[in-house]
C-alpha cells in the first residue's frame, strides 16, 4: 500500500507535456458544443412562439399549452384573447399561453378511402 501511494506521488511530479494544451483547448471546445446544443436552438423557438403569437387572429383556432382546443372570437387588449372552448362557453386567455395554431384544411382522406372502396367493389364486380 505504502508503495503504491510513493508511486502515484513519483508520477504527480513529472510534468506533462500535451495535457496542458488540451485542457487549455478544452473550454471552449465545451462553449462552443453548448452554444450550437442548448443556445441556437432554444433561442429559435422562441422566436418562431413570438412569431406565431403575433400573427393570431379572430378566428384562429388554437391550441393552449395546458392542451385546450378553442377558437379566437375576440381579443381583450395587446395580451389576451376569448377563447370559445365550446358552444357559448368562452374564456379569456394569455397571448403566451397559446403553443400553436391549428390548421383547418378540409381533409380528404376520407374521400380517398371512398374512392378506393369504389375502385375495389368495380374490379370484383368485373371478374
Amino acid at each position: 500500500m505504502i508503495d503504491f501511494i510513493l508511486f502515484a506521488a513519483e508520477t504527480e511530479a513529472e510534468p506533462s507535456s500535451g495535457s496542458g494544451l488540451f485542457s487549455f483547448a478544452l473550454l471552449p471546445l465545451m462553449l462552443v458544443a453548448m452554444y450550437f446544443l442548448i443556445i441556437r436552438p432554444n433561442s429559435k423557438r422562441r422566436k418562431e412562439q413570438a412569431a406565431l403569437q403575433s400573427s393570431l387572429g379572430v378566428g384562429d383556432e388554437v391550441i393552449t399549452t395546458s392542451g385546450i382546443i378553442g377558437t379566437i372570437t375576440g381579443e381583450d387588449g395587446d395580451t389576451r384573447f376569448w377563447l370559445e372552448i365550446d358552444d357559448d362557453v368562452q374564456v379569456r386567455i394569455a397571448r403566451a399561453g397559446i403553443q400553436g395554431k391549428i390548421s383547418t384544411g378540409d381533409n380528404d382522406d376520407d374521400d380517398d378511402d371512398d374512392d378506393a372502396v369504389e375502385a375495389a367493389d368495380s374490379a370484383s364486380a368485373d371478374d
